[in-house]
């Protein structure tokens, strides 16, 4: 299954965040549809290692449950809280949505050829701890459904799992 999952965060992604049209309002949260693209971007750069988190902010006895929800098919539940994020959304870093998009394939591209140099590769996430490649694609396949469902994409049809 995870082989089907990073072809989708590599090849149909994108594509489904494309189709989105740029001032369409999520179903929660504060992020425009821009912001939510750079928010992603920047959760692939902790997958692939380019942004390093010393610490784990999970506590030590919530971690097993933590990877316990990873690992499973259970969706992010809407507004879920990210401890990292300031209250207000960051401004955008990109002039448009388009440079936005660019900004995020390359950022997958960086991720799998991390991964392709090195399969032994771990990486430390700060809610789940250190994670192996089939945990990141899990982790970023469940993180990219859930803003695919947050700004209108949610059916299997749309998505083709």
């Amino acid at each position: 299954m995870n082989a089907e999952k990073a072809e989708f965060l590599r090849n149909r992604f994108v594509p489904l965040l494309q189709q989105i049209p740029t001032d369409t309002k999520p179903a929660w949260g504060k992020m425009t549809l821009q912001q939510m693209i750079e928010h992603f971007a920047e959760s692939v750069r902790i997958a692939s290692g380019k942004i390093m988190h010393a610490d784990i902010i999970t506590p030590p006895g919530n971690l097993d449950r933590m990877r316990g929800f990873l690992e499973s098919e259970k969706p992010f539940k809407e507004n879920t809280v990210n401890a990292l994020m300031p209250e207000v959304p960051a401004p955008v870093r990109n002039p448009s949505k388009s440079e936005a998009i660019k900004e995020l394939e390359e950022e997958i591209d960086f991720f799998f050829s991390v991964f392709e140099k090195n399969n032994l590769q771990v990486t430390r996430n700060p809610f789940f701890g250190d994670l192996n490649y089939e945990q990141n694609v899990q982790l970023l396949h469940k993180h990219a459904l859930h803003h695919l469902k947050q700004f209108g994409i949610h059916s299997s049809a749309e998505i083709k799992i």
